[in-house]
């Protein structure tokens, strides 16, 4: 069963030392706003972390599949859900999209989550998904630095070798000073960026996104820079807890109150404005969370709506336990 309530969903990224989403249009340097110097990191780069750690949590579990895999061809995913659903690969007709669009979204985690287009061979349409992602911005401008490094060996192609013994002979040939060589490391010395979350009960109806699947997501948030280690990362995690806005409705009539907590019941940037983030006065250049005050006006929430707070991503969600204005992550 699809989830019957609309949520908004707060999280910190914390970078240390690392690249936390490289431009190839500008040499691989850490993405930043020219006006204001705040850095990004595209929904895309966050729903792809989300998406390695769905395969690596729950690679044989049925309907947790993922279709946008690295170094693969979707089609095969599309052709695979129109030969499960009976449907033949040429039909375009709407009972065969729908019939192949559903069976994808059993089979395959992200497009029930996130949508996607499936049309790119063997048609099955295209799904909207309920859950969306914006770019993740700094809290304060960043300071991308280019820092060159010394390559202890190279990577040379070495005419007519073909073996080990020919690459042997000519590296004994080679002065030692050659064979190394310089190379260069793009990176931040920090970072605290803020992500925001859209989850539609609307669309969940359309896709079959339920509970379950929502619980999952949340945990592969706070879990998607654990399993997702590298040189150029530096140290990335996503700070706890997780904010969680949850529209409930507030009329008496039982049928009222779902409608509205299907559509809401207060517009997300007013919910989003609840919470702040402050570096400490004393702090000119923050080198951790903790350099930074986290408060929410929890005593300022709108009617009909909750808001929760997941510190674990294994534990229960803790509707309204933070006292007002107090410092979240403390």
């Amino acid at each position: 069963m699809a989830i019957e309530n609309r949520y908004e969903i707060m999280f910190y990224i914390q970078c240390v030392n690392g690249n936390p989403n490289g431009d190839p249009d500008m040499g691989n340097s850490p993405r930043v706003d020219p006006q204001d110097m705040h850095g990004y990191i595209t929904d895309a780069a966050i729903k792809r972390r989300i998406r390695n750690y769905i395969q690596a949590a729950y690679p044989e579990e049925d309907g947790m599949s993922i279709i946008m895999q690295n170094a693969t061809n979707i089609n095969k995913f599309i052709a695979k859900s129109k030969s499960l659903a009976g449907v033949e690969m040429g039909a375009k007709d709407k009972d065969s999209l729908y019939k192949s669009r559903r069976k994808a979204c059993e089979l395959f985690y992200d497009v029930r989550t996130f949508g996607g287009v499936l049309s790119t061979g063997p048609n099955a349409g295209q799904v909207r998904g309920p859950v969306q992602i914006t770019f993740a911005k700094s809290v304060d401008p960043i300071l991308p630095l280019d820092i060159s490094i010394t390559r202890m060996c190279k990577t040379e192609d070495v005419k007519g070798a073909v073996s080990y013994e020919d690459y042997e002979k000519a590296e004994k040939a080679t002065d030692e000073e050659k064979l190394r060589t310089m190379g260069r490391k793009q990176l931040i010395p920090y970072g605290l960026y803020e992500a925001r979350g859209f989850i539609s009960a609307n669309l969940a109806e359309e896709t079959g996104f339920d509970d379950k699947d929502l619980k999952i997501l949340f945990e592969a948030i706070l879990n998607m820079y654990e399993h997702d280690r590298s040189a150029s990362k530096g140290e990335m995690s996503v700070i706890t807890p997780l904010i969680i806005f949850k529209h409930v409705g507030t009329d008496s009539d039982l049928n009222q109150r779902k409608r509205q907590s299907k559509l809401g019941c207060a517009p997300a940037h007013k919910l989003f404005e609840l919470v702040s983030v402050s570096r400490n006065p004393e702090i000119e250049f923050a080198r951790n969370y903790t350099d930074y005050n986290f408060q929410i006006k929890t005593d300022s929430v709108p009617k009909g709506v909750e808001v929760g707070f997941l510190t674990d991503p294994y534990s229960e969600i803790q509707w309204k336990t933070v006292p007002a204005n107090s410092d979240l992550f403390r």
